[in-house]
């Protein structure tokens, strides 16, 4: 979802999911759709959460600080908000998702 100063997106983590990558889209039970995600890292101490902040700021050519989880920081389901151009981020995530326009 695109907003002011950028897009918000919901991403289902899976983590030691052996690599770090975006694995396309799912629907939760409720039928929201989410990103798939999976990550390296352990879901202890928050390096899962690090992982995949490190993994969007890469994606989308943005700085780690730009990307904030805004809830589910110990949930599998999280929120994430993306600080910068709105429309063009939202064009690269449906890209990574594979998501035709």
């Amino acid at each position: 979802m695109t907003t002011s100063g950028g897009v918000m997106i919901d991403v289902r983590v899976t983590p030691r999911g052996g690599r770090d990558a975006v694995d396309g889209i799912a629907t939760t039970a409720d039928g929201r759709a989410v990103l798939k995600v999976r990550v390296r890292a352990a879901p202890s101490e928050g390096e899962a959460n690090a992982a995949l902040v490190r993994l969007f700021a890469r994606a989308l050519d943005v700085p780690p600080t730009s990307v904030r989880l805004v809830s589910g920081a110990s949930a599998r389901v999280k929120r994430l908000r993306i600080e910068g151009d709105g429309p063009a981020l939202a064009a690269v995530l449906q890209n990574i998702a594979g998501v035709r326009a």
